[in-house]
């Protein structure tokens, strides 16, 4: 399986989440993430699958699911209202994917926020 290193894991991403990895641990993405991406949210897929390395390298939110053991990078697109999520997850291997992407509703966003479960970066 092929796959393309899409970012990683900055100290102030690991240090907000209490995460025990690597400075630097790297993000990958392969075919099979992307063909998941584009069959279960296509709009969302077709709009914003051009800006995955850049909401995995400047969220403007993160957090972590427990329910699925997911890191979470949200970037607001102010210019619509959009709040867009990718779910990155580590497989059995130690190796951390992008699995997911997809438009969150604004108002589950600011309960996120408001409960502690997406923090904001500091810019």
């Amino acid at each position: 399986m092929s796959r393309k290193q899409i970012g990683n894991f900055s100290s102030e991403i690991i240090k907000l989440l209490d995460l025990d990895i690597p400075v630097g641990t790297p993000i990958y993405i392969a075919e099979s993430n992307m063909e998941h991406m584009k069959s279960s949210h296509p709009e969302d897929f077709k709009k914003y699958s051009c800006d995955i390395e850049q909401i995995i390298a400047h969220p403007d939110y993160v957090g972590k699911n427990i329910k699925d053991n997911s890191i979470e990078f949200t970037k607001e697109y102010v210019s619509n209202g959009d709040f867009v999520k990718v779910a990155v997850r580590v497989s059995l291997q130690n190796i951390y994917y992008a699995r997911s992407m997809y438009v969150l509703n604004p108002n589950r966003v600011k309960n996120f926020i408001k409960k502690g479960t997406l923090k904001k970066l500091d810019k």
